[in-house]
């Protein structure tokens, strides 16, 4: 009994360091602080291009994952855009408010 539980503790801790040192890609999510649906086009470092369309006003996204680079997005409806390089195990959320261009909060 006292072996078992050994081996599943020691399977656990392998696991957990695994986890924690796999390099994972970045994620990005929007966030709408305006009063109006919004439209956001994101282009990924690879030249991917998507568009998170009908983002109602106070609703933030998913997470989407994308490759480490420089990511742009642009509010369609401002058509003010933000870029930033994108960096693997970081998750980012573009913050579109009214009146003011896009900015970036990283999240931990």
């Amino acid at each position: 009994m006292k072996s078992i539980f050994l081996g599943i503790l020691s399977l656990t801790i392998i696991v957990l360091f695994y986890s924690c040192s796999v390099n994972k890609d970045p994620q990005f999510r929007i966030r709408n602080e305006g009063s109006d649906k919004i439209n956001v086009k994101v282009q990924s470092p690879e030249d991917v291009k998507m568009s998170i369309n009908d983002i109602e006003p106070g609703q933030t996204t998913e997470y989407t994952t994308t490759s480490e680079g420089n990511i742009t997005a642009t509010a369609v409806i401002q058509n003010e855009s933000i870029s930033f390089p994108a960096a693997k195990n970081t998750r980012y959320t573009i913050i579109i408010s009214p009146g003011k261009p896009p900015s970036l909060q990283i999240d931990k």
